[in-house]
C-alpha cells in the first residue's frame, strides 16, 4: 500500500500532448487481473491501435472537450497513478447497451488506479474531479456500469457516493454476464 495521500497527487484533465501517457496507462490497466470484467477491450486490441488513435483520444477527452473529460492523477514523481473518463450522454441518443438516453447525463468509464496507489483516497479525488466537471456540463446525474463480479470496484463506487439504480444490462451482446448501473444524482 502506498504511503502517499490523495493530497500528494495532481489531479487534472489530459492535454493533447499527453497521448503517450494516455496509451501507457490504458495498456497497464488492461494488464490488471480484473481487466476482463472491467474493460470492453483486450490488451492486444488496444496495443494494436496506431499512435493517431491515442492522439485523437487525448484531444477528444482532453482539457478543451465539452463532451468527454479524462481525468488523471499524477504522482509526486510525475508518473500517472490513475484515471477515469466522463462522457456526456445526450437525451434521445442510444447508449452502448442500445437503451435510449432519457436525460443529459455523465457516464464514467475507464476507471483505473495502479495497485501501488490504491487505498489512499486517490479514487475519491479522481471521482470528485470527474463529477465536478460533469456538473459543470449541466448533466442531471452521473452513472457508471460495473460487472456483478467486480466487488472491489463496487465498493469504491459506493464510497464515492454512487448507488445501484436497479438497472442490470448484459456485459457482452452475446453473453450471460451482467453489469449493474450505479448512479449519483445531481444534488
Amino acid at each position: 500500500m502506498s504511503t502517499s495521500t490523495s493530497d500528494d497527487y495532481k489531479v487534472r484533465a489530459v492535454r493533447p500532448d499527453d497521448w503517450p501517457a494516455v496509451k501507457e496507462l490504458r495498456l497497464d490497466a488492461l494488464r490488471d487481473p480484473l481487466a476482463p470484467v472491467a474493460f470492453f477491450e483486450t490488451y492486444e486490441e488496444a496495443a494494436a491501435h496506431p499512435d493517431a488513435f491515442w492522439q485523437e483520444r487525448a484531444i477528444g477527452s482532453g482539457e478543451n472537450s465539452e463532451s468527454a473529460r479524462q481525468i488523471v492523477a499524477e504522482a509526486p514523481d510525475g508518473s500517472w497513478a490513475g484515471c477515469l473518463t466522463v462522457l456526456v450522454e445526450e437525451p434521445g441518443t442510444k447508449d452502448w447497451t442500445g437503451h435510449l438516453v432519457e436525460r443529459r447525463q455523465g457516464h464514467v468509464v475507464g476507471v483505473f488506479v495502479r495497485p501501488e496507489h490504491r487505498g489512499n483516497g486517490l479514487i475519491q479525488a479522481l471521482f470528485d474531479a470527474g463529477v465536478e466537471w460533469a456538473w459543470q456540463q449541466r448533466v442531471e446525474r452521473v452513472r457508471l456500469f460495473v460487472h456483478v463480479d467486480n466487488g472491489r470496484a463496487q465498493g469504491a463506487y459506493r464510497k464515492a457516493g454512487f448507488l445501484p439504480s436497479g438497472l442490470t444490462v448484459s456485459f457482452a451482446k452475446e453473453g450471460p454476464e451482467s453489469e449493474l448501473e450505479f448512479v449519483l444524482e445531481r444534488p
